[in-house]
């Protein structure tokens, strides 16, 4: 069976995600910050394995994977975690424009360059949760945008050198859906959470599993998601 290393898996995109993997018998290899958070993720998704790595310090990663078993094959490396924090520009300290850099950026980066060997022998797929804030950048949302823009150019960039080696790169920007994250914007943002008033973290599931089930004489390059209602 496929081998999928995911971030994020803790809640939202990420955790409808895994658990569709899992339910049809994919094996799992979970990324979580801390060994706690390695034993939730062990005893909620039954079979999976964990890896444990900060992505909130991505100096450390290549130190972090050093002591612990690597897997020997990766068939998709899938990037859905993220973290956000609104302000202005003139309110955003250099702490929260690195908070969300090295998360939302610099950490899949890395990641994805320590997992290029297993990628390349599986002739992998590498897809990126981005965002609508990918795309266009809005007031308020300057460094999260900036770190989104970043992983886009990153993709991109990744997609061309890579193709020769048969490794697929697909970006998905979904729009607003209703997880923690976008309590959390909501709470920000100083307005009142509904979550029926946002995308279903399955419906952004569904296309991811689209795009890595894709026939190999086929690649989703970019996909963009938005609500529905």
């Amino acid at each position: 069976m496929p081998t999928h290393l995911i971030t994020g898996a803790g809640s939202g995109i990420g955790a409808a995600v895994a658990r569709r993997l899992l339910e049809r018998g994919d094996d799992l290899v979970l990324l979580a910050r801390d060994a706690g958070r390695a034993k939730e993720f062990a005893d909620r998704y039954p079979g999976a394995r964990t890896l444990v790595g900060d992505l909130g310090n991505p100096d450390r990663l290549s130190w972090a994977f050093g002591q612990q078993a690597m897997p020997e094959r990766i068939d998709t490396l899938l990037h859905i975690a993220g973290v956000v924090e609104l302000g202005t520009v003139g309110e955003l300290t250099p702490k929260s424009w690195h908070f969300q850099l090295n998360a939302n950026l610099i950490a899949p980066a890395e990641i994805t360059r320590l997992l290029i060997p297993q990628l390349r022998a599986a002739q992998g797929h590498v897809l990126f949760v981005n965002s609508g804030a990918g795309l266009n950048a809005h007031a308020g949302w300057s460094a999260y945008a900036a770190s989104k823009h970043g992983l886009k150019a990153l993709a991109d960039s990744l997609r061309h050198e890579e193709h020769g080696n048969g490794v697929r790169v697909t970006s998905v920007y979904p729009g607003r859906t209703a997880s923690p994250m976008q309590a959390k914007v909501h709470q920000q943002e100083g307005k009142e959470y509904d979550a029926e008033r946002w995308i279903d973290p399955e419906s952004v599931a569904t296309t991811i599993l689209m795009a890595i089930d894709l026939p190999r004489d086929a690649e989703v390059n970019d996909l963009t998601v938005r609500p529905g209602r």
